[in-house]
């Protein structure tokens, strides 16, 4: 009998032995969601694409690329008419059809006001060969306007009129020829829409459409949400008010290294995500917003932040213009690239000496036919 049992034992343990020596059935890399290439996604029809176009104070010793038109300067919006010009002409043969320029609020934020919109004149009285379109981003603040989740923009008629006028003040310059239009109507986009605290977003939104409309302005208008956040956070101040949401550049913002080494596949399932919670919630489109590199260190040297670099000969960016273009909206075929010039973050699409026009020979065959 002992005999017996000590049989039955040695088997078991051949078993046991056998059984764990067979192929592992668990869990691998290949499982893992993020472990996929992203694939090029051929261009069968043209996306319009946008680039925003920032104010410059000066070139200062930490920014190691220099400009091909050299280095120059915009204090308040003064920049000089024939770097405008060159602007104009190397973007719109670069995959460009808009610049899009940031303006404060004229009712709270007078001389930034008044800067922004010296920067808007220079650009229309250069594009004098039509070359390029132009869009408005309205920068709301809410330090500005003083709101908070106990002080709404719509707990006074005074503030809620303030801010319509902000946007009536520079209106005009939707009457101009190159004013950006989609589907025919007026593009307005607001920066850190998704801070615009209000008891209805949809009656505050509606109130500046219907104001906009008589003036003879219909307006489509993309609210900005916070990057890397969920798309349930906000969906309350876009709901029925905006017409296509998009986030601020989610390169300019790598503070976990996961995000860095996994970049485009991180932003592309994000995007997925979010892209369908905003139609399905909300009804409203998507716009992709993508850089062409990042650097931190630039302005803060301290910066311990990834590094998203221009040694790679542009295969990140050539990525990233794909996870855009998988998540764009089929209706508009927007895009947004943060940046035409920001360069001391390193977000610029501007040529430089070092790379000369690869970037904006990238957004042109991944964007155009």
């Amino acid at each position: 009998m002992k005999t017996n049992k000590q049989t039955i034992y040695t088997l078991i343990i051949v078993a046991t032995s056998l059984f764990a020596c067979k192929k592992n059935d668990g869990p691998s890399v290949d499982d893992y969601f993020l472990n996929y290439e992203i694939k090029e996604i051929p261009v069968t029809s043209d996306y319009t694409v946008g680039a925003f176009y920032y104010s410059w104070g000066t070139f200062n010793a930490n920014i190691k690329e220099v400009p091909t038109v050299g280095k120059y300067q915009s204090p308040n919006g003064n920049i000089p008419a024939d770097i405008m010009k060159k602007h104009i002409d190397t973007a719109s043969t670069g995959g460009l059809d808009y610049f899009v320029f940031q303006v404060r609020s004229v009712s709270r934020d007078l001389n930034n006001f008044r800067f922004d919109s010296l920067m808007v004149k220079r650009f229309i009285d250069a594009n004098t060969d039509n070359k390029m379109k132009f869009a408005v981003a309205y920068n709301f603040s809410t330090g500005s306007y003083s709101l908070s989740a106990t002080n709404m923009l719509d707990t006074s008629a005074v503030r809620l009129d303030q801010w319509c006028k902000d946007i009536e003040k520079f209106a005009s310059w939707f009457q101009n020829a190159n004013y950006m239009k989609v589907n025919g109507k007026t593009l307005l986009y607001i920066m850190n829409a998704h801070q615009l605290f209000t008891i209805d977003a949809k009656v505050v939104y509606n109130t500046l459409r219907t104001r906009l409309s008589a003036m003879g302005f219909e307006l489509y208008i993309g609210g900005m949400q916070d990057r890397w956040t969920p798309p349930a956070r906000y969906i309350f101040r876009y709901k029925g008010g905006v017409d296509a949401i998009f986030h601020q550049s989610y390169v300019s913002n790598l503070n976990q290294y996961d995000r860095f080494y996994l970049l485009p596949q991180m932003m592309d399932q994000n995007w997925q995500y979010s892209r369908k919670y905003f139609k399905d919630s909300a009804n409203v489109d998507y716009i992709p917003t993508i850089s062409p590199a990042y650097n931190g260190t630039i302005t803060n040297p301290a910066n311990t932040n990834p590094v998203v670099g221009r040694a790679d000969n542009g295969e990140m960016y050539k990525k990233l213009c794909n996870v855009a273009k998988m998540n764009a909206s089929e209706a508009t075929r927007l895009i947004l690239i943060d940046s035409w010039n920001k360069w001391d973050e390193d977000l610029q699409l501007e040529p430089a000496l070092s790379y000369g026009k690869k970037y904006l020979e990238l957004t042109k065959s991944q964007f155009k036919k």
